[in-house]
């Protein structure tokens, strides 16, 4: 390991200094905080490389965009990167990125339920409006996604944005990722007045929003992929839920040999930060 990769790897078990004090009351009025400089640029652009050449290798997908549907249009998706190559494992165990998702959730502990990477190739389309936790069989709403890019993300490569204060919004919670969600929920976003925030990212901001919070993103009028690599954390106690619906059937898969009401103790959910523990 060469001095340079040893300092990136230090910076993701750093602690974040960026973190405002109104934090986390921001994130629970808001549903969503986007921060400046949660990762250099260098440290970024040290894991980019690995993880798009494993987005290359691992997607599967083969359609041209214009046979696709809007959900296939949207991105190209890959989860669980963390267990593919070493490297992806460094920036998904952070112990910087785990400490923030639990001060902003109010938790002493985070655990992961896992990693997607999402890639939006040029020309490729919106990201419909929806809610992640739709698609996750949990018995509580403590739970988070980072959404961090890999590049810088003007306006024109259609970055996350999100509708402020929606995950207190009960309506829309049983639509997946489709045209339907798109068409109902950006019409309930307008008709309820949440305001639709979005904001160029530079390289090193991340966003965090909860489960509940609706979003949703432009298309990619760039020439070249908007690479993004996300992050899902649980609160620690958090417990497997019956599943609702066919989607949290298969994500029950990503916590494999947890039944409904244990908390999610397997492999694959290690606990990333724990205060109590000074991790």
């Amino acid at each position: 390991m060469s001095a340079d990769t040893t300092s990136h790897v230090h910076e993701l078990d750093l602690p974040y200094e960026g973190l405002p004090v109104s934090a986390s009351a921001d994130f629970h009025r808001d549903g969503f905080v986007h921060l400046s400089g949660v990762l250099s640029p260098a440290t970024v652009e040290e894991y980019e490389p690995t993880i798009t050449a494993e987005v290359l290798r691992l997607n599967g997908q083969d359609l041209p965009l214009a046979e696709r549907d809007t959900y296939g249009r949207a991105f190209l998706q890959v989860t669980n990167l963390w267990q593919q190559h070493a490297k992806v494992r460094e920036l998904v165990f952070s112990r910087r990125l785990a400490k923030i998702a639990a001060d902003l959730l109010g938790v002493h502990a985070v655990r992961l339920y896992y990693d997607q990477a999402l890639y939006k190739e040029p020309s490729g389309g919106i990201t419909p409006w929806h809610a992640d936790q739709y698609y996750w069989p949990l018995s509580s709403d403590r739970c988070l996604t980072l959404w961090l890019p890999l590049q810088e993300t003007p306006l024109e490569m259609g970055p996350l944005a999100f509708a402020r204060g929606s995950h207190t919004f009960s309506y829309g919670r049983d639509l997946p990722i489709s045209d339907a969600s798109e068409a109902r929920l950006r019409q309930a976003v307008a008709e309820q007045g949440f305001e639709d925030v979005v904001a160029p990212f530079a390289l090193g901001d991340a966003s965090f929003h909860r489960g509940w919070t609706f979003h949703h993103a432009g298309p990619n009028l760039s020439t070249v992929p908007r690479r993004v690599m996300t992050v899902i954390y649980l609160d620690g106690d958090t417990r497997v839920a019956e599943p609702t619906n066919e989607h949290q059937i298969a994500d029950r898969a990503w916590m494999p040999g947890a039944e409904v009401g244990q908390v999610p103790r397997t492999p694959l959910n290690p606990v990333l930060h724990d205060g109590s523990r000074g991790r």
